[in-house]
């Protein structure tokens, strides 16, 4: 199958970065966002809303000691970190009025069908599978609730991957992912990755500059990330320098909605084969050695990881 033939990133075009799949907006206007950290009100407005943490389906457990579950608490909207495809994510601050117990949670939050810019989606959704046929039947005549429902899809298949391969990292230590906080609805909440205390996220690998030493180590990194991806059974399916940060020297993979199932997708290995691709070019493009980056002998060893070869 042809590249171009897969629901991949954006096609490149006049003016547009070689990488740029997913290219956050405040990248293209050249200046970070750092929203106001405001204390939490004693009561909520509209911008100020008690904690929705009793009502949604929480991450794994132990819950690392960082994370406010109390219900007292409030989630006060500090900004849009980022706007995507699919999906904008806003900074969310979530704390007890009156003690020092808070947070910043990255809130992610799914468009609706109207809105929604994530195209070509048929590709990913294949291995996934719902319970009752209705669904199933609008999901493929993409029908109103049909387009809903897929939007669904995308916000709890990206946090069982995250839990699942949070799990797998607290165990192994070869991939950081985020916390999956919580989901409700077509809301994903997430750990904030970066500076808690300006508000500042975590830059993408697609704005670093490493030198020699560390760019051998993100690189290893990333092999890391993908051999324990693969043995999840995963491909990230649209994997780029834009959605990698850099945290304190560790790489952290993040937007894991399209995750794709390498063995029941028909084009598993495709989506994974491309992933390696799109991140192998650009290690050998800030001058990583071909030889150490060769993207068809990792491919074939990912593969073996994940049982299909």
């Amino acid at each position: 199958m042809r590249e171009q033939d897969l629901p991949a990133p954006q096609r490149r075009g006049r003016g547009r970065s070689r990488f740029d799949d997913d290219e956050p907006d405040f990248l293209k206007r050249g200046r970070p966002i750092r929203p106001t950290l405001a204390e939490p009100d004693a009561d909520p407005d509209a911008e100020d809303s008690w904690s929705s943490w009793d009502g949604a389906v929480h991450g794994p457990q132990p819950h690392p000691p960082w994370l406010v579950t109390e219900l007292a608490a409030r989630d006060t909207e500090l900004g849009v970190l980022k706007t995507g495809k699919e999906a904008d994510v806003h900074l969310v601050r979530r704390a007890v009025p009156g003690t020092d117990q808070g947070c910043l949670l990255a809130a992610k939050r799914y468009r609706d069908a109207q809105h929604r810019l994530f195209h070509r989606d048929a590709g990913y959704l294949e291995g996934r599978r719902v319970r009752r046929s209705r669904e199933m039947r609008a999901m493929a005549g993409r029908t109103a609730f049909g387009r809903q429902m897929i939007a669904g899809q995308w916000a709890a298949a990206e946090f069982d991957a995250l839990s699942r391969l949070w799990e797998m990292g607290a165990a192994s230590g070869r991939i950081a992912v985020p916390y999956p906080v919580q989901l409700l609805g077509t809301e994903l909440m997430l750990e904030f990755v970066g500076d808690a205390g300006a508000g500042e996220a975590a830059p993408r690998l697609a704005q670093v500059r490493p030198a020699a030493a560390e760019l051998r180590d993100l690189w290893q990194q990333a092999v890391d990330a993908l051999v324990v991806l693969a043995r999840a059974g995963y491909a990230h399916g649209d994997l780029s320098p834009y959605n990698l940060l850099v945290h304190a020297g560790r790489l952290v993979v993040i937007d894991l909605p399209q995750v794709v199932d390498v063995v029941a997708n028909p084009q598993g290995a495709e989506f994974l084969a491309r992933d390696v691709r799109v991140v192998a070019a650009w290690f050998t493009a800030r001058g990583l050695p071909a030889a150490e980056a060769d993207p068809q002998a990792l491919t074939e060893s990912l593969l073996r990881e994940a049982g299909i070869r």
